[in-house]
């Protein structure tokens, strides 16, 4: 028996691009987005879902919402902490040396204060085996946020973390993982319903 996941990147905010969220509340999707979230609900819709996990943010609530009324909220799809970076501009973080160092060496770098990579891959791979035997032969979706599902893809593919510049996950973007008893392999990567 297959079980299928598609992780969902939440949908777009008005902050993409300028600022580094990470665990800032009060982060909610903007018009784009809540027309993003809308067309990701509509591609998921006759897949049959046994379940919509999703993380505590409230972008990532308001995309699973747009999939299923009540998704079930799941700290291991939280996003990375990143310490003294959450809700700094990109424009102040490309003059921290440090933040320099975290894109080029994510398999050892670590927000200050924050969480390293290597922890959230452990805590969102945990999230993943559960998911996996609690939904044998189902199909469930999961939205989350971009380096965690990055994090996921880079497991299922045997990529180091450093190699995650690789590939892109969009907002609303729709990647599919698909385990089996033979394993897990990546099914799609970053599907964008326009």
């Amino acid at each position: 028996m297959t079980t299928t996941v598609f992780l969902v990147r939440h949908a777009s905010h008005d902050r993409l691009g300028k600022v580094l969220c990470g665990r800032m509340a009060g982060v909610t999707l903007g018009e784009e987005g809540v027309a993003e979230a809308a067309r990701v609900g509509e591609r998921l819709a006759g897949e049959k879902l046994a379940a919509v996990y999703s993380s505590p943010l409230e972008r990532a609530v308001q995309t699973a919402e747009a999939i299923a009324a009540k998704p079930r909220i799941d700290k291991g799809l939280q996003e990375i902490d990143f310490g003294d970076w959450n809700g700094a501009t990109f424009e102040d973080l490309e003059r921290d040396t440090l933040w320099a160092q975290w894109n080029s060496d994510r398999a050892t770098a670590r927000p200050p204060h924050g969480e390293s990579m290597v922890e959230a891959q452990a805590r969102v791979v945990g999230w993943l085996q559960w998911a996996l035997e609690t939904h044998i032969g189902q199909s469930i979706a999961a939205v989350s946020h971009a380096d965690v599902i990055k994090a996921l893809i880079a497991h299922a593919l045997g990529l180091s973390l450093n190699d995650l510049h690789r590939f892109e996950v969009s907002p609303a973007s729709v990647s599919v993982l698909v385990a089996g008893r033979w394993g897990l392999k990546v099914h799609s990567i970053n599907e964008v319903s326009r």
